[in-house]
């Protein structure tokens, strides 16, 4: 392995004041799976688990070492394998609901500086999905961008980055095709040495191709799209760091066919600062955008400045964020009864 440097592994003041040299090395997690962790430092990579005391202590998921983490860990002797014995705090934590009905969190990437939210412009574009993605990187502490891949299987490119800027002010946005680099020398410009970027999108949408393209190299395993519907296949599988020597620090994470949000309020705030900041309008306090007069939201609506299907969303993703919050406080049965009601209506 070609030897780094701590500023292209991301290790910042922030961390330096954490670790003490008595404590152990300190590394970063650079891929984790079933308890095994890949330990990277400047210099060699560790395989690695936590020790038993960390796991008797652990509270709760967010304890455990993720892709993203600097850790400190004991070096086995004459061996490449370590035992970590802390996880250093982290600045930011990419997260979403566990798949399924119970309130489990689960850990995307940890200390992300930025996340490519990366979506196709073919027949798979979605607006209304990449709220929900933004929304999500506003609760993790990282700053979000929009890269639109696909860009070749697309008649109205500025059409649809003119929809993105409108749902995500002042996010950059940028449209490439990552088979041919078209546009990617833009998109570098978000990339530099010690930043962190993690790419996030649905199962499909060309993360692996573009990974290839920023690296440089075919690591990534890639596949075509279906033609009966212009979709791309699933093929990451796991969540790998991988490092570009002079550039900066890409984590991949397995696409979605859905993105379950675990967030709060202030994240649906942030995502729709625009109907946030409209409400400031209306007549009444408690307006609910409904059909009350003096509503500023109506009006942006009937004159074109916001789309009903946006306000929709933003209804939607308040009651998500409520029911998560119900369900984390006294569980789904009774979260159910408190929103719905004994019959089932609201």
């Amino acid at each position: 392995m070609k030897e780094l440097n701590w500023q292209e592994l991301g290790l910042t003041d922030f961390f330096k004041a954490q670790h003490e040299e008595s404590m152990g090395k300190i590394g970063r997690i650079s891929k984790a799976s079933n308890g095994i962790f890949t330990i990277k430092t400047a210099a060699c990579s560790y395989t690695g688990q936590v020790s038993g005391k960390f796991h008797y202590q652990a509270g709760d998921v967010r304890s455990y070492p993720h892709i993203g983490d600097w850790v400190v860990f004991q070096a086995l002797e004459n061996e490449a394998k370590a035992v970590i014995t802390h996880v250093l705090a982290r600045k930011s934590l990419l997260t979403r609901h566990a798949a399924g009905t119970t309130t489990e969190e689960q850990i995307m990437a940890a200390n992300v500086d930025k996340v490519f939210l990366v979506n196709a412009l073919n027949n798979d574009f979605n607006p209304r999905r990449m709220e929900r993605y933004l929304m999500q990187v506003y609760e993790s502490g990282a700053s979000p961008v929009f890269v639109l891949t696909k860009k070749d299987l697309c008649d109205d490119v500025e059409a649809k980055i003119a929809q993105v800027e409108e749902i995500a002010m002042g996010v950059p946005v940028y449209a490439v095709n990552a088979l041919t680099g078209e546009g990617s020398e833009l998109l570098e410009q978000e990339i530099s040495v010690g930043v962190t970027i993690s790419l996030l999108g649905s199962s499909g949408v060309g993360k692996s191709t573009l990974i290839n393209l920023l690296l440089g190299e075919n690591l990534q395993k890639t596949q075509e799209i279906r033609q009966s519907d212009q979709k791309g296949k699933h093929t990451t599988t796991h969540r790998e760091m991988f490092i570009l020597p002079g550039k900066g620090i890409l984590i991949d994470t397995p696409g979605m066919r859905e993105l379950q949000l675990w967030a709060d309020k202030d994240a649906v705030e942030s995502a729709f600062s625009d109907i946030e900041s409209l409400s400031q309008g209306c007549k009444f306090r408690d307006c609910q955008h409904e059909k009350e007069p003096g509503c500023a939201i109506n009006k942006a609506i009937l004159a074109g400045e916001l789309s009903d299907s946006r306000l929709k969303n933003y209804r939607k993703m308040l009651r998500e964020v409520e029911r998560l919050e119900l369900k984390d406080k006294y569980g789904a049965h009774k979260t159910n009864r408190i929103l719905y009601g004994p019959n089932g209506t609201r």
